[in-house]
């Protein structure tokens, strides 16, 4: 993609994150606007991935350290193709008035309010606790270069999580194993 290609695509997907958060009534629509242009750059750009394969062995891995964020990472999934659009932002008529919902952050959905890998396609890693997410992404690159894989990893922090000691304690690791297939980003 071109330089305007990926100002458009980010746009898009902060006009998603904006019309998910308001049709859930709920999420986190400040962390997750300031990571858009990351996401695009990484989704659109970077990342050695297959929508039509989210599994495959050789991909690139990305982990959200910065969970919260979720309705942005959904939006760059959604307009990646690994998974339709309309699941941001619109009810899921199941035939019964019970469980109708809006996908985005209710229980039931794929999309929950932190990202959970065994239920939507393109995760690599299911987030919780802040500071969680380098550790995972750091074990993943030890496990690439165990394997003599070739996969990059990489993991968006928020700045308020670096002040953990877990993330301290993974940067060190990853410094002590050279781990240059890691790539951390900090979303200050």
């Amino acid at each position: 993609m071109n330089k305007s290609e990926l100002m458009k695509t980010a746009n898009e997907i902060r006009k998603s994150i904006v019309t998910a958060v308001h049709a859930a009534k709920s999420g986190h629509p400040g962390g997750s606007l300031s990571a858009a242009d990351i996401y695009t750059y990484l989704y659109f750009e970077e990342l050695n991935i297959d929508p039509k394969d989210p599994k495959k062995a050789d991909r690139d891995r990305f982990v959200l350290s910065k969970g919260h964020t979720a309705p942005g990472y959904y939006s760059a999934l959604a307009h990646r193709g690994f998974f339709p659009v309309e699941d941001l932002k619109t009810l899921r008529h199941t035939g019964s008035y019970l469980q109708d919902l809006v996908t985005l952050r209710h229980v039931g959905s794929h999309l929950q309010g932190h990202p959970c890998m065994q239920h939507t396609p393109g995760l690599d890693m299911s987030s919780g606790s802040l500071g969680q997410g380098i550790s995972a992404a750091v074990g993943m690159a030890i496990s690439a270069k165990l394997s003599n894989d070739d996969y990059r990893v990489y993991t968006l922090l928020g700045d308020g999580e670096i002040q953990e000691g877990q993330v301290w304690e993974a940067s060190m690791l990853a410094g002590f194993r050279k781990l240059d297939n890691l790539v951390v980003i900090v979303d200050n």
